[in-house]
C-alpha cells in the first residue's frame, strides 16, 4: 500500500492541498479557504481527495502545513491579551520603537498601536550591564509582585524582556521560576530563550509577538491535529517556518514567531528544489495569488534570507531604510518583497480620475465580480477574463464558473465609461498597472540589492503568476520564464521539498581581527550542541544532522549587518581572513562600495542552521501529476487582447503536455489550478522536469 505525504498551504482566497505518493504520483485539490475556521477547509479538502482516490488516513505518512493563522492574529489584532514584564525605565520601548518611519515626510503617519497596551506593561527594579555584570539584583518579591499585578488584569500570556539579559539571563530565569510556581499553565515567552540577541526594541518586539500568538497557534494546531485524527490521519504534523525550514507542531506552538510568514516560504523552497534539479543557479521567484504578489531571489543555488522583517506593515518592498510600518520580528525569514496586487485586487478610479489597482482585495468572499457571489467592485481577475486570458468555464477545473457578462458590465460602468475608453483598453490598462506594481517587488529583491534581473530566470507560480510573467519579464529585460508543474498550488507543492530546520543565534560582538578564536569556536560548539539535542528529540540520528555556520558582520560604527556563511573546520587565521574578505565582497555587491583594509570589520552575531536530513530523498526521481485532465471543451482557440499595438489575436489554447513539441506564442496553457499566457513571438516548450520554459 503506497504511502503519501501531504502539503497544505492556506491563502487568502484558496486552500491548496497536494498529495505526493512514494512512487512520484501527485494529486492536487484547490478549495475555498474557510476564513472562520481554517482547519475545516483542510480536512474537507483531504476528505474529498480520500474519497476520489480510495485512500485511508493510515496511508498518510506526514502532513506539512503552511499557515497564515499567526500573521492573521497580528493583522487583525486578535491575539491573546498579553502582559509584559520589563526593566524599570524601559516600559515604553514598544511605543518608542527604533524611530524608523516608512514615509519620511508624512507628518500624518501614525504608528501602529502596540500589541501590549501600557497598563499591561509592568516593570521590575533590576539592572544588568551590557557585559553581563549584575549591577542591581532582582528581588524575588519584586518579581512576584509584577507577576501578580498582571494576573490580576486577566492576561492570557506573559512576555518577559529585561535589559541586557542576552548577556546574563539570571533575572529572566528568576521571573520564569515565579511564573512556573504561580501559573504553570500560562503561556510564557522569555526573551533569553526566544531571542538571546542584542538590541532592546527588536528583542522586546519579537518576544511580545511570540507571546501574543502562542495561545492562538497552540489552539489551532491542537484542533487541526484532532480533526485530522478524526479522519484517521495520525501522521506527524510539520509546520513551515518563515525561514523555509520545517518544525514540529509542538515546536511551532512553543515558538510561533518562527511561522508568522509561513505560507509564502513554500513556493521559494519548491523553486529552489526545481532550479537545483534543472541546473539553474540564479532564479527570481514570482508568486501571485488572490491578494498579494511576492518576489524572492535564489542566487548561486541558495535562497536569500532576511534576519528581521515587519509584520503587518503593508507593502514589504524590502527597503533597508523605509521600515517601521509594522511590528518588527527579528527571526530569519526568506527575503521576500511583497505588493498588494493579486487576482482579487480591486480596480478603481481615484478622486482625480486616475486608474488604481489594489492594495485592497475582494478576497475569497465576496471575491471578484465574475465569481457572482455579491462582489460589485471590478478586480484584476475580471480584467483577465475580459482580455480573454482565463476561461470562464474552466477555473479550478471547472468547479468555479465565472459570470463573464457581469464582469464586463461592471467594468464598463465603473472603469471604462468614466475613462472614455473601450472595454479592452480599460482592462488592459488595469493589467499594465498591476504589472508595474508587481515589478516593484522584483526590483526590490534584485536591482535594489545590487543584482541585475537579466542574469536571472523568472519562476512564476501562484494562481495568477503565469498570466503576468511574460509581460513582466520582457519589461525587466529577462530572457527566460519558468512555470513549474501545478503552478497554482506550488506553495503547497514546495512544502514537500522542505527539510526540518532550526535556527540558532547569539550575540558575540568582537572586532574580527582581534577575536579570541577559541572563545568563538566554543560559542559555536554550544549552539551546535543545543541543535543536536533538539533534532535528536525529533527523531534524527547523529548522521542525519547537518549543521551550517554563518556570521553577521558590519564595518565598525555601521547599523546594518550582512550575514555570510562560515566554512566548517578550524577557525585559524586563514579562515578569519577569508571571512573578512568575503564580507568586503558582499558589501560591495550589495551597496556598491567597500572600505579600505584599514577599516575594522566587527563581528556582531554568530548563527547556526541545523537541518534534519530524512532517510529517503524528498524528491522522487520522476513526478506524475494528476490534477485532472483538461477537457476538450476547455481547449481550442479564443480571442485574447495583447495591447493596442498587437490588438486581439486568435490564440491557441493548449494543455501543458502539448508543449512536448516547442510552440511559438501567443499561447494560452490551461491547467486545473492556473492559466499561463505565452506572449506573442515567445517560444515555449517543456523541459525534462515538466516545467514550461519560455524564451523571450
Amino acid at each position: 500500500m503506497a504511502g503519501y505525504r501531504v502539503g497544505v498551504d492556506i491563502g487568502g482566497t484558496f486552500t491548496d492541498i497536494v498529495l505526493l505518493a512514494d512512487d512520484g504520483r501527485v494529486h492536487t485539490r484547490k478549495v475555498s479557504s474557510s476564513v472562520d475556521d481554517y482547519a475545516r477547509a483542510i480536512v474537507e479538502g483531504l476528505a474529498q481527495l480520500f474519497e476520489e482516490l480510495g485512500l485511508a488516513g493510515e496511508q498518510i505518512a506526514e502532513v506539512r502545513h503552511g499557515t497564515t493563522v499567526a500573521s492573521n492574529a497580528i493583522l487583525e489584532h486578535k491575539g491573546a491579551r498579553t502582559g509584559l514584564i520589563t526593566t524599570k525605565g524601559f516600559r515604553d520601548v514598544l511605543e518608542i520603537r527604533n524611530l524608523r518611519m516608512p514615509r519620511l515626510y508624512d507628518i500624518g503617519w501614525t504608528k501602529p498601536p502596540p500589541l501590549v497596551e501600557r497598563f499591561l506593561r509592568v516593570v521590575v527594579d533590576e539592572r544588568v550591564a551590557a557585559d553581563g555584570e549584575i549591577i542591581r539584583p532582582l528581588d524575588p518579591a519584586d518579581a512576584e509582585r509584577a507577576v501578580r499585578e498582571l494576573l490580576d488584569k486577566d492576561v492570557q500570556a506573559i512576555a518577559v524582556c529585561l535589559l541586557n539579559c542576552f548577556a546574563n539571563p539570571a533575572h529572566e530565569r528568576l521571573v520564569k521560576t515565579v511564573l512556573e510556581r504561580l501559573v504553570p499553565d500560562l503561556p510564557v515567552s522569555i526573551s533569553a530563550e526566544v531571542l538571546p540577541e542584542i538590541k532592546e526594541y527588536e528583542r522586546t518586539s519579537s518576544t511580545v509577538i511570540n507571546a501574543y500568538v502562542m495561545p492562538i497557534v497552540a489552539r489551532y494546531l491542537a484542533r487541526l491535529e484532532a480533526d485530522l485524527a478524526a479522519r484517521g490521519v495520525r501522521a506527524p504534523l510539520l509546520i513551515m517556518q518563515s525561514s523555509g525550514g520545517l518544525m514540529s507542531a509542538k515546536a511551532a506552538a512553543a515558538k510561533p514567531m518562527h511561522i508568522i510568514e509561513s505560507g509564502p516560504a513554500g513556493g521559494v523552497v519548491g523553486a529552489h528544489a526545481l532550479a537545483r534539479a534543472s541546473g539553474i543557479t540564479n532564479v527570481i521567484t514570482f508568486d501571485m495569488g488572490g491578494t498579494t504578489a511576492k518576489a524572492g531571489v535564489i542566487e548561486r543555488g541558495a535562497f536569500s534570507r532576511a534576519l528581521e522583517y515587519q509584520v503587518g506593515g503593508g507593502i514589504m518592498t524590502g527597503s533597508r531604510l523605509l521600515t517601521g510600518a509594522g511590528y518588527l520580528l527579528k527571526v530569519p525569514a526568506i527575503d521576500l518583497a511583497e505588493v498588494g496586487a493579486g487576482g482579487g485586487s480591486i480596480v478603481r478610479l481615484d478622486a482625480g480620475g486616475s486608474l488604481l489597482v489594489g492594495p485592497e482585495s475582494a478576497g475569497a468572499l465576496p471575491g471578484p465580480v465574475c465569481y457572482d457571489r455579491g462582489g460589485d467592485e471590478p478586480t484584476i481577475t475580471d480584467a483577465s477574463l475580459i482580455l480573454g486570458y482565463i476561461n470562464p468555464d474552466y477555473l479550478v477545473g471547472g468547479e468555479l464558473k465565472l459570470n463573464a457578462g457581469l464582469a464586463r458590465s461592471t467594468f464598463e460602468g465603473k472603469i471604462a465609461a468614466p475613462l472614455k475608453l473601450s472595454l479592452e483598453r480599460a482592462a488592459y490598462g488595469a493589467h499594465l498597472i498591476a504589472s508595474a506594481n508587481m515589478i516593484r517587488a522584483i526590483r526590490a529583491v534584485s536591482i535594489e540589492r545590487g543584482r541585475d534581473p537579466r542574469d536571472f530566470v523568472l519562476c512564476a507560480f501562484g494562481g495568477n503568476g503565469p498570466v503576468f510573467a511574460c509581460a513582466m519579464a520582457r519589461e525587466l529585460g529577462m530572457r527566460r520564464v519558468l512555470i513549474p508543474p501545478a503552478p497554482g498550488l506550488f506553495s503547497a507543492f514546495g512544502l514537500l521539498y522542505a527539510e526540518v530546520e532550526h535556527h540558532y543565534a547569539r550575540t558575540f560582538r568582537r572586532l574580527l581581527r582581534r577575536v579570541d578564536r577559541d572563545a568563538l569556536a566554543h560559542a559555536w560548539d554550544e549552539l551546535a550542541e543545543e541543535a543536536r539535542r533538539q533534532l535528536a528529540a525529533e527523531g534524527f540520528a547523529a548522521d542525519q544532522i547537518r549543521i551550517r555556520r554563518s556570521a553577521s558582520l558590519h564595518y565598525q560604527g555601521q547599523s546594518f549587518d550582512l550575514t555570510l556563511p562560515v566554512a566548517g573546520g578550524p577557525l585559524d587565521p586563514a579562515a578569519i581572513a577569508a571571512l573578512e574578505e568575503a564580507f568586503g565582497q558582499e558589501h560591495e555587491r550589495t551597496y556598491g562600495h567597500r572600505a579600505g583594509p584599514e577599516e575594522p570589520v566587527e563581528l556582531t552575531e554568530i548563527r547556526l542552521i541545523a537541518q534534519g536530513i530524512p532517510e529517503r530523498p524528498l524528491r522522487p526521481k520522476a513526478l506524475t501529476i494528476d490534477s485532472g485532465a483538461v477537457p476538450d471543451a476547455a481547449l481550442g482557440p479564443r480571442q485574447a487582447y495583447f495591447g493596442p499595438e498587437t490588438g486581439w489575436r486568435e490564440t491557441p489554447v493548449l494543455r501543458r503536455s502539448d508543449l512536448s513539441s516547442p510552440r511559438v506564442g501567443p499561447l494560452i496553457i490551461e491547467e486545473y489550478d492556473a492559466t499561463a499566457v505565452v506572449a506573442p513571438e515567445a517560444h515555449a516548450a517543456l523541459d525534462a522536469f515538466g516545467n514550461i520554459l519560455i524564451r523571450l
